[in-house]
């Protein structure tokens, strides 16, 4: 198992002391049976057992109408009622159900859970809200630029601006652009088969969330809808427009974009306003799971990627919108309400002015812009820096 330690396993550790279930999700492949591993070795007792739902032969242990009887299906694995109990369940979308189980073993039993499951739309609906107040859910994302950096075993001379630093980063971010986050990825040397490692990602996602876990009769408009939206990224959607694209209804074409949502392929992002109502009512922009992924599946312009790129990082730690002021030129994120960047491949300073010019019009006093080449403009952060 890869020992580079990210940033989410760190606080999934806390959780080991406490009641909650604890709940992994996100896209397929970003390392949630690798946290999931992690965890189940770092307890200490021997009351404890990790099981795959995907194995059929685990899935039957939770098959019960009796749930007082699981406890009876777990004996072979080592694991009793009678000390606090460590179940480590992986895939759980994979049981229909399960949910009730795990709701009954909380309450009534001195165990702890740990689960993983890749569909937010399908979690959403196993954990109703009869679950309130008894779990913690931990969204997993692929490797942001500095854990990617981490996994490739580069540290960085300085945070502060430093061309020598940025000669040394640019051909890693430059790779990080066009292969994403993806741990399996961004570990694998030859780029032929990081875009076939890529490609089975996404088969994987279409295979098992598309097509599993919706009841969209026509699985192939889901797949061209995806490819349209690949040239999209960071562009705000028309809905009309693409349903005129497609032929599809309006309401078909929300119903998919949610569901790519909802499964963590894409993201819809807001328009900034200080009016909640106008925040939900505006058009929005698209961004999608990873940059490797939206450039494998599309022609993505640098400035796309980059902006893709600027995206992944900033969503970890930030709640974000963007700024489409009506006779103003957009502001790419705006970061908590607070702070707004923009993204550039070469900034000059006619856009360091334009932006706080922007942001100050809007009421947010602290602007960031962000550059891919490098740059000594005052108020421009390199990309490799972030």
């Amino acid at each position: 198992m890869n020992t580079i330690i990210r940033p989410i396993i760190s606080k999934l550790e806390k959780e080991l002391t406490t009641k909650e279930i604890i709940v992994l999700t996100g896209m397929r492949r970003v390392g949630k049976t690798t946290a999931l591993k992690y965890l189940f070795d770092k307890v200490t007792s021997e009351n404890k057992v990790m099981l795959d739902l995907e194995n059929p032969l685990h899935r039957k242990i939770f098959e019960e109408e009796n749930y007082d009887a699981i406890w009876q299906n777990l004996l072979p694995f080592g694991i009793n009622n009678k000390k606090l109990a460590y179940l480590f369940l992986d895939e759980i979308q994979n049981l229909q159900g399960v949910s009730s189980a795990i709701k009954y073993l909380y309450d009534h039993y001195n165990v702890k859970f740990f689960l993983t499951g890749s569909s937010s739309f399908y979690l959403k609906n196993l954990f109703s809200e009869s679950m309130a107040g008894r779990k913690i859910v931990y969204e997993i994302y692929p490797l942001n630029y500095s854990e990617f950096l981490n996994f490739k075993g580069v540290k960085r001379l300085s945070q502060a601006k430093n061309k020598i630093n940025y000669q040394k980063l640019i051909p890693y971010y430059r790779e990080y652009l066009e292969f994403g986050g993806f741990p399996g990825v961004v570990v694998e040397e030859n780029p032929e088969r990081k875009k076939l490692y890529l490609s089975d990602i996404f088969q994987s996602y279409f295979e098992r969330d598309v097509k599993n876990l919706s009841d969209f009769k026509e699985i192939a408009k889901v797949r061209d809808l995806i490819l349209l939206l690949a040239s999209r990224v960071g562009s705000k959607l028309d809905v009309s427009k693409l349903a005129s694209e497609m032929e599809l209804t309006r309401v078909t074409v929300n119903n998919y974009l949610n569901f790519l949502e909802q499964t963590f392929f894409i993201t819809l992002l807001p328009r900034f306003s200080r009016n909640a109502d106008v925040k939900v009512s505006g058009r929005k922009k698209v961004y999608f799971c990873d940059c490797g992924m939206a450039n494998f599946l599309g022609k993505i312009s640098e400035g796309q990627l980059l902006e893709q790129s600027i995206f992944q990082i900033l969503r970890i730690e930030n709640n974000l919108t963007y700024s489409d002021q009506e006779g103003e030129s957009e502001i790419d994120f705006i970061a908590n309400d607070k702070t707004a960047y923009e993204v550039k491949v070469t900034p000059t300073n006619r856009d360091v002015t334009n932006l706080r010019s922007r942001g100050k019009k809007i009421g947010i006093e602290n602007q960031t812009l962000v550059s891919l080449n490098y740059s000594a403009l005052k108020n421009v952060v390199l990309a490799t820096d972030l």
